[in-house]
């Protein structure tokens, strides 16, 4: 489930935003709602256009990590359980917003407007085609690819085969330059609307995609997608505009960034969605205190502890026969993702909701690992559907993880270098948050990490593993684990067991529960919770490096042949 929502004080128009409820090729724009003797007069009619591509923009949940390793739902994940079958239609081949996109194309040129305001929804018009073109190409690999708008459903370009992959995303990479170079600096645009750095933010996140699925998967070109990710991302911290936003306070500020309720002077926040209480509102601390979701065991091994090292490697790892002594002298961002024993869990005045006990047996948690990152403890925000906590779009910890990646990769095939002044303007910038030491250049190996990523070698092997490590944990629960471990060709790391385990419960511990609590819960023979009991590990298919393609469009259009092993 995402949590899409309007930005701002943008609000959509029902009769501009409306379209056939046919999710194939052919979806139509109303075409009796809009013409271009009637619309496209005014800078007024461009932005309410571009409005109805506003609610595209994914905002963070937590529980987009439920297809993941990350997190282990109480219902096993369809597509990560082999559950998965070829859909009749829908299943993500979706072209509306793309046929909106060429229609705005075919047509703003008549808007009577300066060229420059002109570019400005033009840039706001590729921007979302990019985006949208960017996430069929993630889900489906080769897609057709049309740029400019048909009316003729039987025009042959609507029957032709899938176009490769490359040459797609090249398009994608042609429509976001335009959007960089004609959207207006942050101070310059208007409020809630793109600005040029959200199309480099959403550059930086598609060419670390593209060029890494290329060099994972074996499909060569990637550096040019890799330094466009380096040159995207670095444009934003050359900039000045953002920062890391911290108040000094290490075991507090990381879990603060993500309840506050005005984002829009937040240093960390590119783009972020703005809500209004009795206007404009979303339900996500409510639907996290009952997702029956809970982080896995491989996440919570995979922070470091106090000392820098991982826990294989450290003498300060406590074990994990409790969650407190899992807690100590870990990474600071565990207590502020994982609630713990003394986490607040509801501040109810005059006798506040402290934890005592991880709240297994119940809706709160499948694992016993409770989710409060974005959870606010605050009442207010547990009402049904009432909360108006800001919710980041693109957050600039990202940017900072893209640059550290992007470029490390480039370095690691010769191409540019990486050295320690990159690691300290990216990656320990994050670390300084939490008060953890900074990652050196000559960080060892992690036998645990080099087994999990064969594929990754070359001088800067281990730099490459402890990055991807950093955002893994930076990252949690905004919806990126899937993808990156898609790009990364990582899909094993599913079959990992600890993946769909949660804590340990000791006797010592289970005896302090009641026991119609914990009786019927499921123990693994070291004792770690089973959230599954019927399956001990999952089982990886290369071919769900792809997602198939619907029958109803195979039979549409005999050309596009369905993906492999569907």
């Amino acid at each position: 489930m995402k949590f899409y929502k309007y930005i701002g004080t943008i609000f959509i128009i029902g009769t501009l935003c409306s379209s056939c409820k046919r999710e194939n090729f052919l979806n139509r724009f109303p075409q009796d709602a809009l013409s271009q003797e009637t619309f496209f007069k005014s800078e007024n009619d461009l932005k309410l256009f571009c409005n109805q591509f506003y609610s595209s923009l994914p905002t963070e949940s937590p529980l987009e990590d439920n297809n993941s390793d990350n997190l282990v739902p109480r219902s096993p994940d369809v597509f990560l359980s082999g559950q998965y079958t070829v859909p009749v239609t829908g299943g993500g081949w979706s072209w509306s917003g793309i046929r909106n996109c060429n229609y705005f194309l075919a047509n703003y040129e008549s808007a009577q407007v300066s060229d420059s305001i002109k570019n400005i929804y033009k840039g706001e018009d590729l921007f979302f085609r990019a985006l949208y073109y960017w996430q069929l190409v993630e889900q489906f690999g080769d897609v057709p690819y049309i740029s400019h708008y048909i009316i003729d459903t039987s025009n042959a370009e609507l029957y032709a085969p899938r176009t490769p992959r490359k040459e797609v995303m090249d398009s994608v990479l042609t429509d976001l330059n335009f959007a960089v170079t004609h959207l207006p600096l942050p101070q310059d645009a208007a409020p809630g609307r793109l600005n040029k750095y959200c199309a480099e933010a959403l550059k930086a996140r598609i060419c670390l995609w593209a060029g890494t699925y290329r060099e994972y998967h074996g499909l060569g070109d990637q550096n040019e997608f890799l330094q466009e990710a380096v040159n995207a991302s670095q444009d934003i911290i050359n900039s000045g505009q953002y920062s890391i936003y911290t108040t000094g306070h290490p075991n507090q500020d990381y879990y603060n960034l993500f309840v506050q309720q005005n984002l829009s002077t937040n240093p960390e926040a590119i783009m972020a969605a703005t809500y209004i209480p009795n206007v404009l509102t979303h339900n996500l601390t409510r639907t996290l205190n009952e997702a029956g979701t809970g982080w896995s065991q491989d996440f919570i091994n995979s922070f470091l502890c106090t000392d820098g090292l991982p826990i294989d490697m450290s003498p300060s790892y406590k074990g994990d026969d409790s969650i407190s002594e899992t807690a100590k002298n870990r990474d600071p961002r565990l207590m502020q993702m994982v609630a713990t024993p003394g986490t607040l869990v509801l501040s109810v005045a005059g006798s506040p909701d402290t934890l005592t006990l991880p709240r297994i047996g119940t809706n709160l948690t499948s694992t016993g690992y409770e989710i409060i990152k974005m959870k606010s403890h605050d009442p207010a925000q547990w009402n049904a559907n009432q909360s108006d906590l800001g919710l980041f779009i693109f957050r600039y910890a990202e940017t900072l993880l893209v640059y550290a990646e992007a470029k490390a990769e480039l370095a690691n095939e010769g191409t540019g270098s990486f050295t320690q002044a990159d690691l300290d303007i990216s990656v320990n910038l994050l670390r300084d948050r939490v008060g953890m030491p900074h990652m050196l250049m000559t960080v060892p190996v992690d036998p645990a990490m080099a087994s999990k990523f064969p594929n990754v070698q070359g001088p800067l092997k281990n730099v490459i593993l402890e990055i991807r490590r950093e955002r893994r944990v930076e990252l949690a629960g905004e919806g990126f684990r899937f993808d990156d471990l898609m790009r990364w060709k990582a899909g094993p790391l599913i079959e990992n067991p600890m993946t769909i385990l949660g804590m340990k419960l000791v006797p010592s511990i289970k005896a302090q529960y009641p026991p119609s609590q914990v009786s019927s819960i499921p123990l693994n023979p070291q004792d770690y919770i089973e959230v599954y009991p019927s399956i001990t590990s999952r089982t990886w298919n290369d071919k769900m490096y792809l997602y198939p393609i619907p029958i109803q469009e195979i039979t549409l259009n005999p050309k596009i042949q369905q993906n492999p092993g569907w």
